[in-house]
């Protein structure tokens, strides 16, 4: 079932109107902050950050228009300093005429810091009402200077009855498929699960199950023949993805095994790259378990070497296994947090001399120097050598506290004996 030429349904069936706008509550209901600036016509420059195919263009569309301004779209992909500027005359001469421009940029964080600053002076006078929309965390990805200048708005992920109400109104729109096709609830039910909160790739996928209807109803096997398996449900590069990696990193380190099963389930079946996850297990074997149990770096690294062996699917296994032995081994972060407690010093104290007899001695003019003078050779004298000066002058260590459970209790014990040992008992 073909309509309407090449242009997606998704174009097709675009809100017109606020009132047609599906979901966002939290900002366009009664009473709300956009709703609000709307109504008494004080709307100011914006930042959008939501996940894909939430409504962040069509929102920005639709403020436009009502607010009474040109809308002009680009692009951070596409467009830079130069295509900016152009709006930006152009919005001017339209100003001093009374008139208005609302500057669109989609994918803002592409901009590097310099493009971003261009904005400035723009949004600053009020030559543009300037949107920004992005997926990516605006913290980390928009200099603090435009963002200072732009009012932030979270957009959330479509709920599964803001879905179905989206593929409903495709149902009946005269640029959709009213009079054409009907969907059986447990159809629609599927469409909008598979969606995974993007209103996009619900119609996307309404459009792609369409010609499997017979006599003008789809119903949920045809929709599950037409899709055949589950896409991507996130962008790899992008918040979704890395919520979901985060959720796993914490059901590991939260001992809850079925959870971490999950979510590597969650990553692998949405396109994750095989050693990323590998690496990100590596990793937590490392920051969380370290020495609590020694050979879970050993499991995990194995896990990468045998998941780069066998690939896809056959390889998911081994990461599986690793996740679940990370999840029920005892933990420790000890190692971690000496570690960044060890580089800190490292970085404070640049210049923190090697003790002179802790140094090399090859030359006769090093050994006049004092260079290696008084050393205790372990193996020689342990209990001189334990009460030696390792670190350099001004720093007092104590990393490493082995705190954690499993191997490092008698990690403990012998940290404990050491200690004796130091003090010449």
């Amino acid at each position: 079932m073909t309509l309407h030429g090449t242009r997606p349904l998704a174009e097709r069936v675009r809100p017109r109107s606020l009132d047609d706008f599906v979901g966002q509550a939290h900002l366009l209901g009664p009473g709300k902050p956009l709703r609000v600036a709307l109504e008494r016509g004080n709307l100011r420059s914006l930042l959008l950050w939501g996940p894909p195919g939430v409504g962040k263009t069509t929102l920005a569309q639709l403020l436009a228009e009502a607010s009474g301004a040109r809308f002009v779209r680009l692009s951070a992909v596409t467009a830079g300093v130069k295509e900016v500027r152009a709006v930006a005359a152009e919005a001017a001469s339209t100003r001093h005429l009374g008139g208005a421009t609302l500057l669109f940029l989609d994918e803002v964080h592409r901009f590097n810091k310099a493009q971003q600053d261009l904005l400035l002076p723009f949004v600053e006078d009020g030559t543009l009402l300037f949107i920004g929309a992005t997926t990516e965390n605006p913290s980390f990805e928009i200099n603090g200077a435009l963002r200072s200048r732009l009012q932030l708005l979270v957009l959330e992920a479509l709920a599964g009855d803001a879905l179905e109400a989206l593929l409903t109104r495709a149902l009946t729109h005269p640029e959709g498929y009213v009079g054409k096709l009907s969907v059986t609830p447990e159809a629609l039910s599927m469409l909008a699960g598979w969606a995974d909160g993007d209103g996009r790739r619900a119609l996307g996928a309404l459009e792609a199950a369409a010609p499997y209807a017979e006599a003008g109803v789809l119903d949920a096997s045809q929709v599950k023949a037409a899709l055949q398996a589950k896409g991507l449900a996130f962008d790899k590069g992008g918040e979704h993805f890395y919520n979901l990696v985060s959720a796993l990193h914490k059901s590991v380190r939260g001992c809850d095994p079925d959870a971490a099963l999950y979510w590597l389930a969650r990553l692998l079946a949405g396109g994750a790259d095989l050693m990323y996850v590998a690496r990100r297990l590596v990793r937590i074997a490392s920051e969380d378990v370290g020495l609590a149990d020694p050979n879970a770096l050993r499991l995990a690294l194995a896990a990468r070497d045998a998941a780069q062996m066998l690939g896809v699917p056959e390889g998911e296994l081994a990461l599986a296994e690793a996740a679940v032995y990370l999840a029920v081994a005892p933990k420790s972060n000890a190692v971690y947090t000496a570690w960044r407690a060890a580089r800190a010093d490292a970085e404070r104290y640049t210049a923190a001399e090697v003790p002179l007899h802790l140094r090399n001695a090859p030359t006769e003019l090093m050994k006049r120097l004092g260079y290696g003078e008084g050393y205790r050779y372990y193996f020689d004298d342990p209990d001189a050598s334990f009460r030696q000066q390792y670190l350099p002058d001004g720093v007092r260590g104590g990393y490493y506290t082995a705190e954690g459970e499993g191997w490092e209790l008698k990690v403990r014990e012998r940290l404990a004996a050491f200690a004796e040992r130091k003090r010449g008992r």
